[in-house]
């Protein structure tokens, strides 16, 4: 906890234990609270204009003959 509370990649930390996989490393670590508030401070929602899927009147027919 203390690797990846100081910014060292799960990934790293997987290949210095000796996990062959780090979902195995995953099983172990546990998020303290300012570990998520920084995570959230560190994404942002993203700039994309929500818009409703509209089909071509061609895909329409399409899924009409099946």
């Amino acid at each position: 906890m203390h690797m990846l509370q100081a910014g060292i990649d799960i990934t790293l930390i997987a290949l210095w234990l000796g996990h062959e996989n780090p979902a195995t490393t995953h099983m172990y670590v546990e998020a303290d609270l300012a570990m998520k508030e920084r995570a959230l401070k560190a994404v942002q929602p993203p700039n994309i204009k929500q818009t409703r899927y509209q089909p071509s009147d061609r895909l329409l027919e399409f899924l009409q003959t099946l």
